[in-house]
């Protein structure tokens, strides 16, 4: 049904005012990047003329929080329920037999680089990069569905590299070239808001099929279509899709490439993704991420989700945020309903140990808002002291993705509990207050006031 996938996500955001068209033809070397970043890829942009193309671009779709809960048909403070009710209870998909995906097929004298506009995004990058596309396996055992996004490197022709990260996956590959077989991939652009979020729950924890989860967030089955050159599925109407086998026993220097925290990476072997075959809608739209930047704030979504519920088991919590600054994971607030003294430290705890990646934590009460950073350091400042309220762990376990772990290959953490204390100085911490000021309507004063 075509209220799958990026087509009418395009519609939606049309709707909802939410989409720029760049009437400048821009060059996919430097400029288009350059330009999804000014809107810190917060604003979906289309680009229609791309230089040395005849395909047009689309980016910055799924940076922007309050876009993506529209786009999901939630709201902020039923998200986290939503996507434990999808984790929790999957919901099968639906294998069609054709779809849009299929209305051009290639299986010969594959050249990415001539068929798609592949940006090439900074000064120092080792080539152009694919880095919105969604790298769809099969379990080698379970022949369930799993799916993340990957970055690739285009090597020219039909060969790509690929950063396989996650722990699953490198296992899957690794055990399989052992036998010296291929591990079959296919590579998929122009998704909606649920394909992306499904693709950011971890196999390793929770062994999921991906479709599935898709489909219990979408509310309907996934409709997919069978493959052309390898064993797989994938959604019927989809823009692209890139079929192909990662080869066991062949590496390909890798980077340097413009990481998550605004450096650059560093140069590795990263196995080989050999193209087979090539299928493409009608005037297709390539999908594109600012490097490491847009995917993540779905990935933090899922995140807040592991938090919360690493938090609630400890304390009584309200909300968490695992916050942009941060990557959307290494960072996090979290506001509790703080009801023992060490309340806030267990929460500290808690936080620390949900996952290796976070770094920094800060918990407050719920009289905070949690997404507002000026109330963050106002919490800080007014009810926190350094010698009492900051929790250090010097030399734990971090993540190679953020810079200063890879002086030692450790990371110092921090807590910091910015709660109020409890009894009758409690008093002392109640903020003052305008009695009906969230009822004003600032309209009301200043019409003209957009």
């Amino acid at each position: 049904m075509e209220r799958q996938m990026l087509r009418y996500t395009l519609e939606r955001l049309d709707q909802m005012g939410e989409i720029l068209v760049c009437e400048r033809e821009v060059d996919p070397i430097y400029e288009l990047g350059g330009v999804l970043k000014y809107f810190r890829n917060k604003k979906p942009i289309l680009f229609p003329k791309i230089k040395n193309s005849t395909v047009r671009g689309i980016g910055g779709l799924y940076g922007n929080r309050e876009i993506m809960y529209k786009l999901l048909h939630m709201e902020h403070d039923n998200r986290l329920f939503k996507f434990m009710e999808a984790i929790a209870n999957p919901k099968p998909y639906k294998i069609v037999d054709k779809g849009p995906i299929k209305e051009n097929i290639i299986t010969r004298n594959i050249d990415l680089s001539r068929l798609f506009p592949i940006p090439k995004y900074q000064e120092k990058d080792s080539s152009s990069f694919i880095t919105a596309g969604v790298m769809v396996v099969k379990d080698p055992e379970t022949k369930k569905y799993f799916t993340s996004i990957r970055r690739l490197q285009v090597n020219g022709g039909n060969q790509l590299s690929a950063l396989i990260a996650s722990p699953k996956l490198t296992n899957d590959f690794l055990q399989l070239e052992k036998e010296n077989k291929p591990l079959e991939v296919a590579i998929v652009l122009g998704y909606d808001a649920f394909f992306l979020m499904a693709s950011q729950v971890s196999s390793e924890s929770y062994g999921v099929d991906k479709f599935e989860i898709d489909s219990a967030l979408r509310g309907e089955p996934l409709e997919l279509v069978h493959c052309e050159t390898v064993d797989l599925l994938v959604p019927a109407h989809c823009e692209i899709v890139l079929e192909g086998k990662l080869v066991p026993g062949r590496r390909e220097l890798e980077g340097p490439f413009g990481e998550l925290m605004g450096y650059y990476g560093g140069v590795a072997p990263h196995p080989i993704i050999e193209i087979t075959g090539v299928m493409y809608r009608n005037n297709p739209i390539f999908q594109i991420a600012f490097p490491c930047r847009e995917e993540h704030l779905s990935n933090g979504l899922i995140r807040e989700v592991e938090l919360y519920n690493y938090l609630k088991n400890q304390v009584d919590v309200i909300d968490v945020n695992v916050t942009e600054g941060g990557g959307y994971r290494f960072n996090a607030f979290a506001s509790i309903n703080k009801k023992k003294d060490g309340d806030g430290k267990s929460a500290i705890l808690a936080a620390l140990g949900s996952n290796k990646d976070l770094k920094q934590v800060v918990i407050v009460d719920g009289d905070v808002d949690i997404f507002d950073l000026q109330d963050i350091e106002w919490a800080i400042t007014t009810r926190a002291q350094a010698s009492q309220d900051f929790v250090i762990v010097p030399g734990a376990l971090g993540s190679s993705l953020e810079p200063s772990h890879d002086l030692r290959g450790v990371t110092d953490k921090v807590g910091i509990d910015a709660t109020k204390p409890l009894g009758e100085v409690a008093e002392r911490f109640e903020r003052a207050r305008i009695p009906g000021y969230e009822d004003i309507d600032i309209r009301k004063y200043f019409p003209k006031l957009v």
